[in-house]
């Protein structure tokens, strides 16, 4: 039996090791095999952009600050196998609309030249199907300052037109910003503050919640009339500078007034070009002109010049209310509107009403007939109707009565009523509307009143319904309409309440004819055609039905998969109907390729049919199609069948594994495992590729492979020769009998350890399994009511209350000499020569330490390194009370061979001793600078002797052999 650990989890017991892999040649001792588990997903963020502050008082979560304009760059760091997949998203915030890009799915959430609306709370998703997805999030508070703007007012009664004098005066200041900002005033050079001046009042409104700071002037005094500047200041965070602008004061200051050189209401025909003039008569300082339109934006060919709004071959769409506006900052601004009205006439429509008082649709000599002309007008009181019998000019008399309705109603609307129908009174009667004024052109509207003139009737042609067609096609469905005059046909669905193709809830017709392009089978369905009292007779609706029913092809799962299969293996490939019109299934066809394997019938007491390959072969590899056929087309599963291998899927859990080799050199363990490996053939070898990052040329090696992968493995191989501190594309793709694999690619970037203890795997750190208790994670801000007094520390290094820390408890149970280890995840180095390392590489060892309380016993910091006895004696140690802040401890340490560093903390007397620990760093190269510490430079030293002591006897060991 052996022990295998996986970083960053528990212990387990497992299964005898298969023996270690060697290569051939070059490949020697550069690539090896560990069991490795599946993992969670855990996920921590940091940032690399330019962040003002990242503050974590007062809030259960990061807050990241950056100035406007500037570039945001968060990374999402997470660990857990196989690698999750990881997802940024965003909700609004405080000073942010809704994030526009819902999704980022990448490590780095990057967003150049931020804006204000971009604020608000960032999430990290992290998952890979184990357990819950690991999220955190981190709030974007994006700081800016726009230039202030001072308005002017008098108190409500006291405002004259021209000037102030002898009045109270209001200056008041705001400016947009964030975070909120702070006002001072200035009268010329004099700083004016609350006090300073009897005459003189500043306050913030209590309703505007510091948006503002009003200056007031009561009853003005000649040395009131004067220069006024405001100051916005944010107090230079994020180097935003101060902002100021400068109000003059004068005894001709006046609120704007204007005057518009224009009618209200325009009248004018279509094409025609409207100039709209605006001046001012009044305002000190000079107002600005602005001129808007109803729905505030000018059309687009509009011009401006000055106070003259220009409008160039106006149309119908053009029409509406325009003001002119006018601002200085004094007072209220001033605004003046104007109509625009462009005239127009459309929509014009009849309708033929028989005798009301007779229950009869039909029109008949001896009865009343009533034609009704109506057409929309634009202005509604220039309408003008006229009627014509057989061309010549029609005027009101006792049988023959003229109405027209209110000139103000639209759409206007006259009637011709003939009283006691005669054989003379037959001919064509024609309603001509106008515009006063003309210039627009008529609408003119026959009415045949005849024999022939007859009420409706629908009819549906004969084999037009039901209408059987096929999804895709163009369909016609006809209600065929007889009477005279036709009047206009509306369709809509008769089996329920649903838009018809275009939309809408309802479709008009001229020839009775409803055209559907491109029919869908939700289209299928009951459609009812109804005539329409417009262009035809005021009767009750004639109405049909037409039934449409849309054939389409089998609906089949799954439409297109991907089978991976080693050679010699069965194959099952099965397709299923889901749904067809017609649901009688015909028959089915089996093909790889366009070369047909197998046909048949489709049985008809099952819903799917099957292929078996019983032993794939070479020639069994491409793409299977099954057809399902009905009269109305095929339904088709795809199956593409191919021995390529799965991704291999790269191990990201240990924390940054790389080595010092040269100064400018470093190396990287690269670790992954074979997603499935059994799912094909055996895994002959391996292609990796490697660019430098901004490269074009890739590198590539392939990495032999002598022995079966199995599912979990660890497979390990070392990257040499990297550029310190460049980073690099790897590309990792799997080969077989079958050929290349799918490949997988990762970025290997250079960097140092840091660990803050902020997320809840503490970095890869684990809890010694042989010491007598455990150290803490622990914040401030949730520690326990009944903590003990006068020892630990009051927030993590930062200062923060919401940071975390690690910290040993010395309250009971615990007694004197108790130990606690924790113990840092394995660090890489690599020897340069087979017989061991002669110069052994530096790394500097850093972290913060809170020692305070009147029983702190001691902290020592002690090295282990692999397949090395372990030495008892610390590389750094120090003991008793150090005072009630965070300080920094570094030491440099020389391994020979991969290793962890340890950091133990022993309980002192009594209970007041706890010991606490930040931002553990490991830096490769000698400390520089490191803070003294006396009581660790004898037992330093003696280290330093012990390890060069081993590294002799373990050459001259192999020299012997």
């Amino acid at each position: 039996m052996y022990v295998s650990h996986i970083e960053g989890q528990a212990l387990h017991i497992c299964q005898p090791l298969p023996p270690l892999r060697t290569f051939r040649g070059s490949q020697a001792n550069n690539m090896f095999l560990l069991l490795v588990s599946t993992a969670p997903p855990t996920v921590r963020i940091i940032h690399s952009g330019h962040a003002c502050n990242v503050e974590e008082e007062r809030h259960t979560e990061r807050v990241y600050t950056i100035r406007e304009g500037e570039t945001l760059e968060l990374s999402c760091l997470v660990t857990g196998h196989p690698r999750p997949q990881i997802r940024w998203t965003k909700t609004a915030g405080s000073v942010s609309d809704r994030f526009q890009d819902s999704s980022v799915f990448n490590e780095t959430l990057h967003i150049a030249k931020i804006l204000r609306t971009q604020g608000g709370r960032y999430y990290c998703k992290a998952e890979n199907g184990l357990g819950s997805p690991a999220i955190k999030s981190i709030r974007v508070d994006v700081y800016y300052l726009d230039e202030p703007v001072v308005t002017v007012h008098q108190s409500i009664g006291e405002a004259k037109e021209q000037f102030y004098y002898e009045r109270t005066v209001f200056l008041r200041c705001v400016a947009v910003s964030n975070p909120p900002v702070r006002y001072s005033w200035h009268r010329g050079r004099e700083v004016l503050t609350q006090g300073s001046d009897k005459g003189v009042e500043i306050y913030e409104p209590f309703f505007t919640q510091g948006e503002t700071k009003i200056l007031k002037l009561k009853n003005l005094r000649p040395q009131d009339y004067a220069n006024y500047s405001c100051v916005a200041s944010v107090r230079n965070v994020c180097g935003i500078p101060d902002r100021s602008v400068i109000f003059r004061l004068t005894n001709k200051t006046a609120s704007p007034s204007i005057k518009l050189l224009v009618e209200d209401p325009i009248v004018v025909n279509p094409g025609q070009t409207v100039s709209l003039v605006c001046i001012t008569t009044g305002g000190e300082p000079s107002p600005l002109l602005t001129w808007l339109s109803a729905n505030d934006s000018l059309p687009q060919k509009s011009m401006v010049k000055g106070g003259t709004l220009t409008l160039p071959a106006i149309s119908s769409d053009e029409a509406g209310v325009y003001s002119c506006v006018a601002s200085n900052n004094v007072g209220n601004p001033a605004k003046k509107s104007t109509t625009i009205i462009v005239r127009a006439l459309k929509k014009g429509r009849f309708w033929i009403t028989p005798d009301p008082y007779h229950n009869d649709d039909n029109i008949q000599i001896g009865r009343e007939v009533k034609i009704s002309c109506q057409v929309e007008a634009t202005p509604p009181e220039e309408l003008t109707f006229s009627w014509l019998k057989n061309g010549r000019a029609l005027r009101s008399s006792e049988r023959m009565v003229i109405t027209q309705t209110d000139t103000d109603i639209s759409p206007g609307t006259t009637n011709l009523d003939i009283i006691d129908l005669k054989f003379t009174d037959f001919g064509t009667y024609t309603c001509v509307a106008a515009l006063k004024g003309g210039g627009i052109p008529e609408i003119s509207i026959d009415v045949n009143i005849s024999s022939t003139t007859v009420p409706p009737n629908l009819t549906v042609p004969r084999g037009k319904s039901p209408l059987v067609a096929r999804e895709g096609d163009t369909v016609e469905l006809e209600c065929l309409v007889s009477g005279k005059p036709k009047p206009i046909i509306l369709w809509s669905r008769a089996d329920k309440e649903a838009p018809m193709p275009d939309g809408s809830m309802q479709m008009e017709s001229y020839d009775g004819a409803l055209r559907v392009v491109n029919v869908t089978r939700e289209m299928t369905g009951s459609y009812r055609c109804q005539t329409s009292q417009y262009n035809g007779f005021n009767v009750k609706p004639r109405e049909a039905v037409v039934e449409l029913i849309v054939q389409y092809p089998p609906t089949v799962e799954p439409v297109h998969t991907e089978l991976r299969q080693g050679l010699g293996r069965p194959v099952v490939m099965t397709c299923r109907v889901l749904r067809a019109h017609p649901s009688r299934v015909l028959r089915f066809e089996w093909l790889l390729s366009n070369r047909l394997l197998h046909a048949g019938p489709f049985d008809t007491q099952r819903d799917d049919t099957e292929y078996t390959i019983r032993s794939l072969n070479r020639d069994g590899w491409g793409e299977y199609t099954c057809k399902v056929i009905n009269e109305a087309g095929a339904g088709k599963c795809t199956f593409h069948v191919t021995g390529k291998a799965y991704a291999p899927e790269f191990y990201y859990d240990t924390y940054s594994p790389l080595w010092q080799n040269r100064p400018r050199i470093y190396d990287f363990k690269l670790q992954w495992t074979q997603m499935n490996p059994n799912a094909v053939d055996r895994i002959v070898a391996y292609r990796l590729g490697l660019r430098q990052m901004g490269q074009q040329r890739w590198w590539e090696q392939e990495i032999p492979v002598d022995w079966t992968i199995n599912k979990g493995e660890l497979i390990t191989h070392n990257l040499t020769e990297l550029i310190k501190p460049e980073s690099y594309e790897v590309r990792l793709t799997p080969i077989t009998r079958f050929g290349e694999g799918d490949s997988t690619v990762r970025i290997v970037t250079y960097r140092e350890f840091h660990c803050s203890f902020e997320e809840e795997p503490i970095c890869l750190f684990t809890q010694d399994k042989n010491d007598d208790f455990d150290w803490t994670r622990h914040s401030a801000a949730t520690r326990d009511t009944k903590y003990t007094p006068n020892t630990g520390p009051s927030g993590d290094r930062a200062g923060s209350k919401q940071g975390f820390y690690m910290y040993i408890e010395t309250s009971r149970p615990r007694k004197e000499g108790d130990q606690a280890r924790l113990v840092s995840p394995f660090f890489n180095i690599a020897p340069k020569n087979p017989y061991g390392i002669t110069n052994p590489p530096a790394y500097c060892f850093g972290f913060f330490y809170h020692m305070y309380g009147k029983h702190i016993g001691t902290l020592n910091a002690l090295v282990k390194q692999k397949g090395l006895v372990s030495s008892d004696v610390p590389v750094w140690s120090l003991t008793g009370n150090q005072g009630e802040r965070w300080k920094q401890a570094k030491v440099s340490v020389h391994p020979t061979a991969s290793f962890q560093v340890v950091l133990e903390g022993i309980r002192g007397p009594g209970i007041e001793g706890d010991i606490a620990i930040d931002d553990v760093t490991l830096e490769e190269g000698e400390c520089r600078d490191p803070p003294p510490n006396l009581s660790a430079i004898a037992q330093s030293t003696s280290l330093h002797i012990w390890l060069l002591c081993i590294t002799v006897v373990m050459t001259l060991l192999e020299g012997q052999r």
